[in-house]
């Protein structure tokens, strides 16, 4: 088992404390882990004097490495296939537990490396090293940091144990949004058992007063017939009631995509996976607390999953950004990429993955309207009422 990791301990330097004072109010500001990962590292960069920044965070459900935030990247790794999170020597060296604070010259670094091969400066921006910062919280892994300074500077000694100790405070900030997320999860969970006890609730006292019902009619069939009508046909209420309050209570535990996540983290997780395969960066902005069926969480996240797999396959994007607004009278989503578009003619038939997410959206008393035009990507917007709208 990995030894327990502490907080790396600073000199007590007016500077280094300034320091980390500026990314500690950064980090404690920040609405997201992704706004609170950019702050820092445009902090980082503009205090120590570095050129550019990078991260990547480990998913914990898939176990698998996604390109979190950046500043300032070199040219060659803009393009999103090269930061996909494929094995790269830091990654390696830090699922190994060997990767400790350290400059990497980018002759050994995996990714720069072919660039540097042919000595394509244009494309590394004359870069000679970068650093890397393991990211922990306690003994559980986070992720990586990192960063390059102007050209060819090495790291100093000092800044290394700097960007170690602001590595720690990132781990930490990280983690606690995880926790968080699985907390949310967790009561989604219990919300589920406790719909799984009233199924069983309403289902035994609407059997029971059924049965009873059928056996005073039975009793009553030829002294009374009259009653007994009236018994059978109360009978026939309940089990119609019975069952309409079971078909509600099973709508929240019918087998859903969003694995008992609420939709917003469920379409972060669709988006770190994504990120992680292709290098796309997806960022998930979410709005608004309003519970939403859970019909149309399971087909609003279908249709997210579809619309990102039109961007995979056609769109050849750097970025996504994925919108959700719950209101009291509709839920609006819009996934919107900065890839190369699409002519949309007004007399073409549309494809198979717009008929899928068109039909999806009607499923749910919903519509779906794409805009897209050539070089200036596409964007699908979903509008589904709710009850009461």
């Amino acid at each position: 088992m990995r030894p327990v990791r502490k907080q790396p301990q600073p000199k007590n330097t007016a500077r280094e404390l300034a320091i980390l004072n500026a990314i500690a109010e950064e980090l404690n500001s920040a609405a997201g882990v992704r706004q609170a990962l950019e702050r820092t590292l445009a902090r980082v960069t503009k205090l120590l004097g570095l050129r550019a920044g990078w991260v990547w965070l480990l998913d914990h459900e898939t176990q698998a490495f996604y390109h979190a935030a950046s500043q300032h990247l070199p040219p060659y790794l803009e393009e999103p296939v090269r930061m996909a999170g494929s094995w790269c020597t830091c990654i390696d060296e830090f699922r190994a537990g060997a990767l400790t604070p350290k400059n990497i010259d980018v002759i050994e670094c995996s990714r720069l490396q072919p660039a540097v091969k042919r000595k394509a400066t244009h494309l590394t921006q004359g870069l000679r090293y970068h650093a890397s910062i393991p990211l922990y919280s306690q003994d559980k892994p986070v992720g990586i940091m990192n960063v390059t300074g102007p050209a060819w500077r090495k790291l100093s000694a000092d800044e290394l144990r700097v960007l170690s100790t602001i590595g720690y405070y990132v781990g930490v900030t990280v983690e606690r949004a995880r926790l968080s997320a699985d907390a949310a999860k967790a009561a989604r969970s219990e919300e589920r058992a406790r719909i799984a006890r009233e199924i069983h609730d309403t289902l035994a006292q609407g059997l029971t007063a059924i049965a009873l019902q059928v056996e005073g009619a039975l009793h009553q069939l030829k002294a009374d017939p009259e009653k007994a009508r009236h018994r059978l046909e109360r009978a026939l209420a309940v089990s119609r009631e019975s069952l309409e309050e079971a078909r509600r209570s099973v709508l929240g535990l019918r087998g859903s995509p969003l694995g008992g996540q609420p939709l917003a983290e469920a379409l972060s997780g669709l988006g770190r996976s994504f990120t992680s395969e292709t290098g796309v960066r997806v960022n998930v902005l979410a709005r608004g607390r309003a519970a939403l069926p859970p019909e149309v969480e399971a087909e609003l996240f279908r249709i997210a999953g579809e619309a990102l797999a039109n961007v995979r396959k056609h769109a050849r994007a750097k970025s996504v950004a994925i919108s959700l607004r719950a209101g009291p009278k509709a839920v609006t989503m819009s996934l919107a990429d900065d890839g190369r578009g699409i002519a949309m003619p007004r007399r073409s038939s549309p494809g198979h993955g717009i008929v899928g997410m068109t039909e999806r959206a009607r499923l749910v008393g919903g519509a779906l309207r794409i805009q897209s035009r050539a070089g200036k990507g596409t964007r699908v917007h979903v509008t589904v009422p709710l009850d009461g709208a």
